[in-house]
């Protein structure tokens, strides 16, 4: 059997001559305007939404960042804040101290949740994180222990030397979990 008697067995042939006709093309010409006249408007509306989108830009934004940079995007954003961090502390004041320490423990809280492991407590959140942050859980529970010793007793007193481990410590899981 050869293509020729398959088509016309099958029909396609005439079918084919049918749908290329003048006679339906010029019926179906109005049909085509429509469809063309939708077609542009919504072309139109995503161009539109897609330029005024800071979507768009942003992955953009992002993309160009991580490519020129060598760095994740929010790498820069965390550098920026943590030596704020680290500045209350060699400030030496006792209360830079201690904003400096209430600011990681908070940084650690935003960076969980926003990797998904935000939960009622800070030990869910480190519970959660599993494996991310095991290697210090016990660490970052003493740090954040001494964050509540902070909060809630103006007399608490903490030294620089310990302030700085337990930075180190928060800087460490805030590294894990944003840029891993």
């Amino acid at each position: 059997m050869t293509w020729d008697e398959l088509y016309n067995i099958l029909g396609v042939r005439d079918f084919i001559y049918f749908i290329s006709s003048s006679q339906l093309q010029d019926y179906l010409f109005p049909v085509k305007i429509v469809f063309v006249t939708f077609a542009m408007f919504f072309l139109a509306g995503v161009i539109y939404f897609m330029i005024n989108s800071s979507w768009l830009q942003y992955k953009f934004l992002e993309d160009v960042t991580e490519f020129f940079s060598w760095k994740s995007y929010g790498l820069r954003e965390i550098s920026k804040r943590w030596s704020k961090i680290k500045k209350r502390v060699e400030s030496g004041a006792e209360s830079d101290i201690k904003l400096a320490l209430i600011e990681a423990d908070d940084f650690l809280s935003e960076t969980l949740q926003d990797a998904g492991f935000g939960e009622d407590s800070f030990e869910e959140s480190l519970k959660a994180s599993g494996r991310m942050l095991s290697d210090k859980t016990g660490e970052l529970l003493s740090a954040h222990e001494a964050r509540n010793s902070i909060v809630y007793n103006p007399d608490f007193k903490i030294s620089v030397e310990q302030a700085k481990k337990m930075l180190d410590v928060y800087e460490w899981a805030v590294n894990s979990v944003g840029l891993g």
